[in-house]
């Protein structure tokens, strides 16, 4: 069974106490859990949300993202062990959250470009160090997922078939490939086929619409999607990840200029959408 989420990312990059409202209200609409960002350095904060979502019955992913200071392919060994150290850090507060999983494009630094096309060093760098992160989640029984996004935030890995070819490098039971219908909708041929490639290995799935409004207003081919998640039986999660203004900063660094849809929009309907097309292809 599927569990449905709603990425705290539509209304800021960091967690703040004064948004354990808006979780509570999410939960009233159905959600199975929350998914946080984890841009803030404040360990005590991932503390107190991991009890409130305790107190509410509620379970918990985290998403990740470095930059080129902590970059998984860097030349760079000491920039490579920032990164994993950054990685420890996040499954440490993952553990505070009382989450399951972290996500994200963290196999390599967001954003940042060589101008030339991803080497095999640089894939072999990355796997080195995701090996290391994936032996330190095992300890705490955390799964890290990678993202592939789209080519104008990432280079190293687009499309599942580079991102799959990265975990099974890596080749470590806790480290996953992480399914994101936006970034596919402009990467990928067919969505279902992508699904597929990487379906033994597919550990977390990310429902976002074409232009990151509410799902289901735009043409992201769902039916595709969902039909073909159903067909691999898969199991995980079905996290809405859609953006707003209303974090300045984190949205001029993905460049977000205007607003899609206002985020309880996108938290109602996009919910109301998943239970809709669970139903509908019986995942």
């Amino acid at each position: 069974m599927t569990n449905v989420g709603f990425n705290l990312l539509a209304w800021s990059a960091v967690i703040l106490e004064d948004q354990l409202p808006l979780v509570e209200r999410l939960r009233k609409i159905g959600y199975d859990g929350i998914e946080c960002p984890m841009d803030s350095r404040d360990t005590a904060i991932y503390k107190k949300f991991g009890q409130e979502f305790q107190n509410m019955d509620l379970k918990s992913t985290c998403v990740l993202a470095v930059g080129p200071d902590e970059n998984p392919i860097d030349a760079s060994a000491e920039v490579r062990q920032k990164a994993l150290d950054r990685m420890k850090w996040a499954v440490d507060r993952a553990v505070d959250l009382n989450a399951e999983l972290i996500c994200g494009p963290f196999h390599s630094a967001f954003a940042h470009f060589t101008r030339n096309p991803p080497t095999a060093e640089e894939y072999a760098r990355s796997a080195e160090v995701l090996r290391e992160a994936g032996e330190y989640a095992a300890t705490a029984d955390i799964t890290l997922a990678l993202e592939a996004i789209n080519r104008f935030e990432c280079y190293l890995c687009n499309t599942m078939q580079q991102v799959g070819g990265l975990v099974r490098e890596v080749d470590h039971p806790n480290v996953t490939v992480h399914f994101d219908t936006h970034h596919a909708n402009i990467e990928e041929k067919k969505l279902g086929d992508a699904i597929t490639s990487v379906a033994p290995i597919l550990g977390h799935v990310h429902i976002s619409e074409n232009d990151r409004g509410t799902p289901g207003s735009g043409h992201v081919p769902w039916d595709d999607a969902f039909a073909t998640l159903a067909d691999i039986g898969y199991e995980g999660w079905l996290t809405i990840e859609a953006f707003t203004r209303n974090d300045p900063n984190f949205a001029n660094a993905i460049n977000v200029w205007r607003e899609y849809n206002e985020p309880w929009h996108m938290a109602e309907e996009g919910f109301k959408f998943i239970q809709s097309m669970r139903e509908k292809h019986g995942l």
